[in-house]
């Protein structure tokens, strides 16, 4: 049996009290809002924190307002935000990633704020301590190595993230706090391309809440590969977002591709391509090469990584399908075993 080793528990009622016990221990405290990515890490000795400031109690970090567009707060639970009639309609991609997220029970307690700085994963990393120590650890942790590829100067993890493909295609922003005061960014800049140091948020810092721009005119959806149809992360996915003109040509378009990077990757050259064009199967088709040939997903996850970039193209084309209007449930069905999220 994995145990938590032993941590010192604080339990902040207000954003500044949380941020002001960040600036006390900056390298001794730790985050933990639901703790389903957290405390198993914990256990499997990835990440050992001497504290937890537990943002549970924090009032402020929690709801969704509608002001200019959408705001929601990262203590927001995952199962609040399905039940959302507003981010159903408006935001349709965003409510498909939520609802993808592992189960019923995790999305109960699990955050959009611990979902977006959710840890990278790999093949490698996620076992317990005596498995790594047995292949000598890896670069992500305790090791100088990077298992996947040996020769590598960077740790090579996976963003395994539902509700980050799916927010940058959407074009979100995010609040963050610290001691030191409050900066808002765009949600693609709080990422980096490296498995380790994956995030830009300093760790004196809060995500507090997310900024949803009003999207007249936009569709988005969301497209998840895994080997069952619920608990599994990601070891593919495609968020896409179009805004369509009255008669029906692309305006504005972002593809997201997820887990086939430390990040998650804007495929650009399949968005542009679709531009000044409606949404005919040759455009789709030409979208969905161009963002296969972007994709560079590695050995570390679930599946090879040559199917992983051929199917790139298709889920891109199951995404671009369904913002044109085509009845994608009984292909969801098939390709997903899911139903009920187009």
């Amino acid at each position: 049996m994995m145990r938590l080793p032993y941590f010192q528990y604080h339990a902040p009622r207000t954003v500044r009290e949380a941020a002001d016990l960040l600036a006390a221990y900056p390298d001794e405290a730790m985050l933990v809002a639901g703790g389903t990515d957290l405390l198993p890490n914990m256990k499997r000795r990835q990440q050992q924190p001497s504290r937890l400031v537990g943002l549970r109690g924090v009032a402020d970090l929690k709801g969704i307002r509608n002001a200019d567009g959408l705001t929601i707060g990262a203590g927001t639970t995952l199962t609040e935000i399905v039940r959302d009639m507003k981010v159903r309609t408006s935001y349709r991609g965003l409510w498909q990633a939520a609802a993808q997220v592992a189960t019923p029970h995790l999305r109960n307690m699990g955050t959009l704020g611990g979902n977006i700085c959710l840890d990278t994963r790999c093949n490698y990393y996620d076992q317990n301590y005596e498995w790594r120590k047995a292949i000598d650890f890896c670069m992500k942790k305790d090791g100088a190595t990077c298992w996947v590829a040996t020769s590598s100067p960077r740790c090579l993890a996976v963003s395994s993230t539902d509700t980050a493909p799916a927010l940058v295609a959407l074009g979100a922003e995010v609040s963050l706090v610290s001691a030191g005061g409050t900066r808002r960014i765009p949600i693609t800049a709080l990422y980096r391309n490296d498995g380790i140091h994956y995030l830009t948020r300093h760790a004196t810092e809060i995500v507090t809440s997310v900024h949803l721009p009003p999207l007249e005119g936009w569709r988005s959806t969301y497209w998840k590969l895994r080997r069952r149809g619920s608990f599994d992360f990601p070891v593919l996915s495609v968020a896409a977002a179009v805004q369509l003109s009255a008669g029906g040509t692309v305006e504005a378009a972002r593809i997201v591709l997820g887990a086939v990077a430390s990040r998650p990757s804007e495929a650009d050259a399949a968005a542009t391509s679709l531009v000044g064009g409606s949404l005919t199967v040759e455009a789709i088709a030409q979208a969905g090469e161009l963002a296969a040939k972007a994709a560079r997903p590695m050995d570390n996850t679930d599946f090879s990584l040559v199917w992983r970039k051929r199917v790139t193209r298709d889920f891109v084309t199951y995404a671009l399908r369904e913002l044109r209007g085509d009845d994608v449930r009984e292909l969801r069905k098939k390709v997903l075993r899911q139903s009920g999220l187009s």
